[in-house]
C-alpha cells in the first residue's frame, strides 16, 4: 500500500455534512480528488477550511497533465512534501501536526516513521548499487538525500 493511500482527510465526516455529500477519507481517493479538482460546494464551507482545501489543491493538484489528477503528480508532490519536511529536521510526530495544520490531511505517526524508513533503505540501496556500478555521482547524490533524512 502506498505511503499516500495511508493519508487521510481531518474532519470528512463533518465536511460531508457541510457539503451535503459524502468526503472519503482518504486524501488521494479518486472522489477526494474529482472534489477538490471541481471544487465543486466549496463555497458552502466556512473560510478557514476552505482556504486550507485551497492550499492542498494548489500545491498538489496544479500540473498540466492530461490527466489530472489521476497522473500521479499529486501523490509525488506529496511524497516530495514530507520529505522536505523531514529534510528540515521535522520528527514524524512534527510531520503529522505540520501537514494537519497547513492542509488539514494527517497519516498516523507510524506509517510517516515507515515511509520514512523505506525512503532510507531505498537511498542505502541506491548508494550501493552506483557504487557497484562505478557512478560516483549517483552514489554521491544517495548519500546526501539518505543523510538529509536522516539527520
Amino acid at each position: 500500500m502506498a505511503f499516500t493511500d495511508k493519508v487521510y482527510v481531518k474532519n470528512h465526516r463533518q465536511l460531508s455534512s457541510q457539503l451535503e455529500t459524502n468526503v472519503p477519507k482518504g486524501a488521494f481517493a479518486g472522489a477526494t480528488l474529482d472534489m477538490l479538482f471541481t471544487g465543486d460546494g466549496l463555497a458552502k464551507l466556512d473560510s478557514t477550511t476552505r482556504d486550507r482545501i485551497l492550499d492542498f489543491v494548489e500545491d498538489f493538484l496544479d500540473c498540466d497533465c492530461q490527466a489530472n489528477p489521476y497522473c500521479g503528480c499529486p501523490e509525488e508532490k506529496f511524497i516530495q512534501y514530507v520529505l522536505e519536511l523531514r529534510a528540515q529536521g521535522f520528527n514524524p510526530d512534527a510531520i503529522v501536526d505540520v501537514m494537519t495544520d497547513e492542509y488539514m490531511v494527517y497519516a498516523y505517526t507510524g506509517d510517516v516513521r515507515s515511509f520514512l524508513d523505506d525512503a532510507v533503505r531505498s537511498l542505502d540501496a541506491v548508494e550501493t548499487l552506483a557504487d557497484v556500478d562505478g557512478n560516483a555521482e549517483m552514489s554521491d547524490r544517495a548519500r546526501r538525500a539518505r543523510r538529509e533524512l536522516t539527520g
